[in-house]
């Protein structure tokens, strides 16, 4: 069961990567999320039925998600909406181009042949999620890792730090903004794209809680690897969404029901907020009582000593 999870773990961490990237690089909460990953499902999916190849189809899932993005971003950055509003209209919008797109709330595949299918057909399933996760895991971090040392890629980052001081150095920020957004939901979508593979269907429910995963997905990965480097950061992304999907799995074979399983996301995100900051204040309290307790030391050693 924890192999199963680490499969699952490795195909969600496209949508920990993406969040990570408006969450931590660009500093906006981003709820374009919850409509994003159901679009590069229904996407993909739909392509599918149609005739296209598994990889044509992923490949036009992560463009509309890239799309979703940028919608977002210009909402965000030309006609100044707050963040937090703008990826909440662009995801309720979404909602109804998921539909138009699919023609209804649900769209199996049938014999179509997805991208784990192109593996020798003697494995497992399982091994093929696996394996197929860590391709795509480490080919998307490779791409970023490469983005992030251009002019753009360090002007992005630069951007999420101190927006007024890169617009001061020449940076367009607005820009950048919305590369950013695009990158981000590009990411989410193709996360999308490859879970409803895995499934074999698009649902226009699967957006449900997305954030809370991804954002749970990247505070856990934070707590198990730090690293000022960017490839580290984005490899403890794809970490942290497998231990929180091997969570997950585990709390269902221990007979948490699946309709309970929001619920233990929600606890499981809780607890890796609260945990660091608790973290946080011993650590402080123990430097403050070590500071006080040497200021004390030196006051009883008295310069006649």
């Amino acid at each position: 069961m924890i192999i199963e999870g680490i499969g699952q773990g490795l195909i969600w961490s496209m949508l920990a990567i993406g969040v990570f990237l408006t969450f931590r690089i660009l500093n906006i909460p981003d709820l374009t999320a919850e409509g994003s990953f159901p679009l590069g499902a229904a996407v993909t999916i739909k392509l599918m039925l149609l005739g296209q190849s598994a990889i044509v189809a992923t490949l036009a899932g992560f463009l509309a998600g890239c799309l979703a993005g940028i919608v977002t971003g210009i909402l965000d950055t030309k006609l100044r909406i707050p963040s937090l509003l703008a990826g909440i209209l662009t995801m309720t919008g979404l909602y109804s181009i998921n539909m138009h797109i699919m023609g209804k709330a649900n769209i199996p595949l049938l014999n179509q042949k997805i991208l784990s299918s192109y593996l020798p057909a003697a494995w497992d399933p399982v091994i093929q999620t696996i394996l197929l996760g860590v391709l795509i895991s480490i080919g998307m971090i490779t791409l970023l890792t490469l983005f992030f040392k251009t002019e753009t890629g360090l002007a992005l980052q630069a951007t999420g730090n101190n927006q007024a001081m890169s617009a001061a150095n020449g940076v367009k920020t607005d820009g950048m903004v919305i590369l950013g957004y695009a990158i981000s939901n590009g990411y989410i979508a193709l996360s999308g794209a490859l879970v409803a593979q895995n499934n074999g269907f698009s649902d226009i429910g699967m957006g449900i809680g997305t954030i809370v995963i991804g954002l749970a997905s990247v505070l856990v990965g934070e707590i198990f690897i730090t690293s000022r480097k960017i490839w580290i950061k984005l490899s403890s992304m794809v970490l942290g969404a497998i231990i929180y999907r091997v969570l997950l799995t585990l709390a269902m074979n221990f007979g948490v029901s699946p309709d309970d399983l929001k619920l233990f996301s929600t606890v499981i995100l809780i607890l890796v907020i609260v945990i660091p900051m608790i973290q946080s204040r011993q650590r402080a309290k123990k430097q403050l009582n070590k500071y006080l307790l040497s200021i004390r030391s030196a006051k009883e050693v008295s310069p006649d000593d």
